[in-house]
This record gives C-alpha cells, sequence and structure tokens, in this order.
C-alpha cells in the first residue's frame, strides 16, 4: 500500500467511524438537551467549557508531541505511553484543584459545583484515553481509534436514555461522561496490551525534562484555543446565566459537528507530514496545497448549509425552545469556514517543528478573544459572544497563513483560483438553498451536495488526481 493509498485508507475508516459515532452523538445532543432544558442544559455546557479551557493543562501537549516522535521513530512508544500516564495523572491533579478553586470563587451553586467536579475527573481519564490514541495515529492503525469512538458514542447514548427513562437530573447526565471515559480507558489497556505493547508505568525525570521542553508550545497552543472557544461560555454564564450559555452552546455544539472534517483529515495526514518535513520538504509543500484544497471546499459547502439554514439545523436537534440560537449559528457557520482554512496551515508548521509560531498565534488570538467578548457580550448578549468568535478566527487564519509564508509555505497561484472558484461555487449554492429552503432538509442537503460537486468539477476545481485519491479510500 503506497502512501496516498494508506491516508486514504485512515481517512476513510476515521470517517466512517465519524460517521457512525455523529449519528449516536446526535441523539445523545437531542434526547440530553431536549430533556434537561435551556438552563440545565446550561449547567452542563458551563461545565464542559470550563473543562475545555482548563483540561487542556492535563495533557499540556503531549498528544501531538507523541504523535510526531513515535511516527518517526516506533520504539519509541513505550517510552512515551509510560511516561505519559504519569504526566498526565500529575497535570491531571493540578488540573483539578484549578477547576475547584474557580468555582468555589466565582460562587457558583452546589449543583453546579458537583458537576463541574465530576466532569473535570471525566477530563483527566480522557487524557488518559488522548495517550493511547496517539499511539494508534503514530502507528496510522486508525481502526482502533475508530471503535473506541463508536464505543464511546454508543455507551453515551444508551446512559442517557436510561438517565431520562429513571427521570435523573444533571447532575446524573455528568456521571455519564465519567462512567463511559473509565470504559473506553479499559478498552484502551486490552487493545494496546494485544496490538502494541503492554503499558507500563514509568518515571525517569530526564525523559520528563525533554519531554516538557518540546511540549510547552503545544501546550500553550491548546490553552489558547481553548481559550477562546470556551471562555465565552463561562463569560456569558457568569454575565448571563445558565440559561444564555445553554441557547450559546446549543447553536455552538451543532457548529462543532462539523469539525469532524478538518479532525479526520488531520488525525490521518499529521505522521506523513511529520516524516516529509524530514525527508521532503517539497513534497510536504504539495501536501499542504491539497490539505488547503480540501478543506476550502468542504468548509465553504458546510459554512454555506448553516448560514442559509440555521433555524432548521437548530429546531430539527434541539427543538423550538432553542430557537433564539439561530443568529449565534449563522455567524458560527461563517466562522467555520476560515477554522476549515487555516487548518493546513496550523499541521504544517507543527510536522515542520514551528510549533511556537502556531502556540503565539493562537495566544494573540486568545488575548484577542477575551478582549472583544468583554466588550460585545455586555452589548449583544449571544450574539456579541459569536462575534468575537468569528473576528478572532479570521485573525488568526490570516495570521498563520502569513507567518507559514515566510517560511517558504507558500500556495501557487493555481490555489489562489481554485479558492475563488469555491466561492463562486458557495454563492451559487447559497441562492440555491434559499430558494429551495421548504423543501425537506436531508433532500435539500442532498441535493446541494451534488450540485455543488458538479460546479466544482465544471470548473475544473476538482481533477482526476483527486478522483483517484477519493477512490482509493474507498
Amino acid at each position: 500500500m503506497n502512501t496516498v493509498q494508506r491516508i486514504a485508507k485512515n481517512m476513510a475508516v476515521l470517517f466512517l467511524a465519524r460517521i457512525v459515532s455523529m449519528l449516536f452523538g446526535f441523539f445523545y445532543v437531542v434526547y440530553t438537551a431536549r430533556y434537561l432544558g435551556p438552563a440545565n442544559y446550561g449547567i452542563l455546557s458551563f461545565a464542559l467549557a470550563l473543562n475545555g479551557i482548563f483540561g487542556v493543562i492535563t495533557n499540556f501537549g503531549l498528544d501531538p508531541l507523541t504523535v510526531r516522535e513515535v511516527a518517526r521513530d516506533k520504539s519509541l512508544a513505550g517510552k512515551y505511553l509510560a511516561n505519559g500516564i504519569v504526566l498526565k495523572l500529575l497535570f491531571g491533579t493540578l488540573t483539578f484543584l484549578i477547576v475547584f478553586v474557580v468555582v468555589n470563587l466565582l460562587g457558583y451553586p452546589e449543583i453546579t459545583r458537583k458537576v463541574v467536579y465530576i466532569i473535570t475527573l471525566s477530563t483527566i481519564i480522557a487524557g488518559l484515553n488522548n495517550l493511547f490514541n496517539d499511539i494508534y495515529q503514530a502507528f496510522e492503525r486508525m481502526e482502533f481509534m475508530s471503535i473506541g469512538q463508536i464505543l464511546q458514542s454508543v455507551l453515551s447514548l444508551v446512559f442517557a436514555i436510561t438517565a431520562i427513562k429513571l427521570g435523573l437530573n444533571v447532575v446524573y447526565f455528568a456521571m455519564i461522561y465519567l462512567s463511559v471515559n473509565l470504559i473506553i480507558l479499559g478498552y484502551h489497556v486490552v487493545v494496546t496490551t494485544w496490538k502494541f505493547l503492554k503499558p507500563k508505568i514509568e518515571v525517569d525525570f530526564s525523559f520528563w525534562k525533554s519531554v516538557v521542553r518540546e511540549a510547552w508550545p503545544f501546550a500553550l497552543t491548546a490553552i489558547s484555543i481553548s481559550l477562546y472557544l470556551w471562555i465565552d461560555s463561562v463569560m456569558l454564564s457568569y454575565m448571563e446565566g445558565d440559561r444564555a450559555v445553554g441557547l450559546y452552546n446549543a447553536a455552538y455544539r451543532l457548529a462543532l459537528i462539523f469539525l469532524f472534517v478538518p479532525t479526520i483529515f488531520n488525525t490521518a495526514i499529521f505522521p506523513l507530514m511529520s516524516r516529509l518535513y524530514i525527508g521532503s520538504k517539497e513534497n510536504l509543500t504539495k501536501i499542504l496545497e491539497k490539505h488547503f484544497k480540501y478543506m476550502v471546499i468542504v468548509g465553504i459547502l458546510i459554512g454555506t448549509w448553516i448560514i442559509c439554514l440555521p433555524g432548521e439545523f437548530i429546531v430539527i436537534v434541539f427543538g423550538k425552545d432553542y430557537l433564539g440560537a439561530t443568529n449565534v449559528l449563522r455567524i458560527f457557520g461563517l466562522t467555520l469556514i476560515f477554522i476549515f482554512f487555516r487548518t493546513a496551515f496550523e499541521r504544517v508548521l507543527e510536522a515542520s517543528n514551528r510549533q511556537a509560531i502556531v502556540t503565539r498565534t493562537f495566544v494573540e488570538g486568545a488575548v484577542l478573544n477575551i478582549f472583544l467578548n468583554l466588550i460585545l457580550i455586555p452589548i449583544y448578549s449571544l450574539n456579541g459572544a459569536a462575534i468575537a468568535t468569528l473576528i478572532t478566527d479570521i485573525f488568526v487564519f490570516v495570521v498563520l497563513y502569513l507567518r507559514g509564508m515566510k517560511l517558504g509555505y507558500r500556495l501557487r497561484r493555481s490555489s489562489f483560483i481554485n479558492v475563488i472558484k469555491i466561492v463562486v461555487s458557495g454563492i451559487i449554492l447559497s441562492g440555491f438553498l434559499t430558494v429551495f429552503a421548504h423543501i425537506n432538509l436531508a433532500i435539500l442537503l442532498s441535493m446541494s451536495s451534488l450540485l455543488y460537486i458538479g460546479l466544482l468539477r465544471l470548473l475544473k476545481v476538482i481533477d482526476t488526481e483527486d478522483l483517484m485519491i477519493a477512490k482509493g479510500g474507498l
């Protein structure tokens, strides 16, 4: 199996698993949000947002570093796994202490504090699970990661339905996250022992020192990303209350669902990028161009769907009680486009040992986002938080592109011409969606996808090589 076929195969496996996981995750969100209502769903969302910010301390940048180094030298797998477990437990303890202090200083009620504590423990266990997924990714055995994702989504849905049938409150819904992550941890231990190596605990202080020195830029990047991804929910909770957080996160969760595409692509291609940086920088640049083109294509399609049909998505998933988040979701649709745009430059810089550049960019973005939230939330409430996120993502994309270009990662003129063609196709698509918005959503999305692909083929954005790559993943 050649490199392109292997990437295509891994992407196909991850894509299939993600679709199945999303299907179960979709019903989990539907049942949970509708059962809890905006206020209680806001409590759960606040706990997840707070851990989105502080939970990255648990991982401390170890995940991308582990993938990069083990992908280059498979013999390091045992070393990174054994020491990574201990490091993540230590950083996880620190995370719990920080979260404990924060929720008590801010004076949240007892039920909110309980939910936050349980979600924090779940986040620590999830950090250990990520370490095992790093090994699968580095060995390019994505099927084991995929099985874990499916198992996690199935268990979450089963436990949620059980909790609803029993009439349990939001605290027990927090317990679902902890219980499922513990079961998945058991799965990873069994699979890793069976297929790769026997997990063990190791304390190597000299290794820790070198790992932390290399990982801190990844950690700072993750903290910065988490800040501008989740700080709006935390600020809304403190300034506007639980219902505002529930509405905002309804739109936010819907938008996040569609990020599975760049997540899958990045997971499959990052090990190859890491190797090509050492072996062939010319080929690395070619991969960058392909990466960027595919993300622009998918980003415009998904973004146009959300911008044109926000109310339809919200009603289907969350119900009419959440229609107050319609404009927020429309803004997030535009935001997604720029997130898709930036992902290729983010990955190529990290694969090239330039993670410090990514870190600096996201630190700047986090500062900008906090500043914008302080200004816009008091004026525009939910919409203000969404606008702050949009401006931040545009800023991050532009800065990453400019800094990547200075290092020689330039896009050819043909790439920019393709972007123009894709945008034109997206504009035509938006007209189609507006005219036929009254028909069944599933049928409309299917028809619009065919129209969009047809336009891209007609404009020669999708070429023969792209079709061969797609065929290789089937």
